[in-house]
């Protein structure tokens, strides 16, 4: 996919004066962003495929913040994710004019509420944009996930107690699965240490295979999986 003759000056004072301060983009997000960008849009592409270490080599650093880092520049906007295998991945890189989250009079993605003033002078809690929101961030959110469940395994639906949950990525974390309540569950620890890498629907399989699982709640599970994709299943947060 070829993409419009570009003025790579120009991009650059956008992206270190506008975007960079706008998006808090760390060194390390610039880094990634600016690799991808060369092997990209400077040789007149959109979309570059390619795996986590030959980026990490590339920026000179270890895998797993650079997965870090893809993941917040793809949360930003500033990266979109077409394609995530296990050869690698495509993105597209957008050029700072692209990035809805970087133009002036936006906010900023993974803020989370902001305050605003009403006409009486009191000061009101915007409402919490969900879609945006790094569930993993605090324990609050963390609790909103597990209160979601209500007290059982998303996955094996046996009961869970404040010793035995924690929360599990449907799409795990080195496919670059968000920290989104769409991609967060509150699961036991045993399923969630069984699951590892497998897919979601892989796993609930499993669970039916070994009797865990009913063939009525495996197709229950099936429809929550698809529910929570499309967000659907809503924690509630303060």
């Amino acid at each position: 996919m070829k993409n419009k003759r570009i003025n790579p000056g120009l991009v650059w004072k956008q992206f270190e004066d506008s975007l960079v301060p706008r998006l808090r983009l760390s060194i390390l997000d610039r880094a990634v962003y600016s690799h991808l960008f060369r092997h990209s849009r400077l040789e007149g592409q959109r979309r570059v495929r390619f795996s986590l270490p030959w980026l990490a080599r590339g920026i000179r650093v270890s895998v797993s913040p650079t997965r870090q880092a893809l993941r917040r520049l793809v949360k930003h906007g500033a990266l979109r994710l077409v394609e995530r295998t296990k050869a690698g991945h495509v993105v597209e890189v957008r050029l700072p004019e692209e990035i809805r989250a970087g133009r002036p009079g936006t906010g900023i993605a993974g803020n989370g509420a902001g305050n605003a003033v009403n006409g009486k002078g009191t000061r009101l809690a915007r409402a919490v944009n969900l879609e945006e929101v790094d569930f993993l961030q605090s324990k609050e959110l963390r609790k909103a996930i597990h209160g979601r469940e209500r007290g059982r395994c998303f996955y094996c639906l046996h009961r869970t107690t404040v010793q035995t949950r924690c929360i599990d990525h449907v799409v795990p974390q080195v496919q670059l699965g968000p920290n989104s309540y769409r991609n967060l569950v509150s699961c036991c620890v045993e399923c969630n240490s069984r699951k590892g890498e497998t897919t979601a629907k892989d796993f609930l399989r499993t669970l039916l295979r070994e009797d865990r699982l009913s063939s009525a709640e495996f197709e229950g599970r099936l429809r929550a999986l698809d529910a929570l994709a499309a967000g659907k299943m809503r924690p509630e947060i303060g």
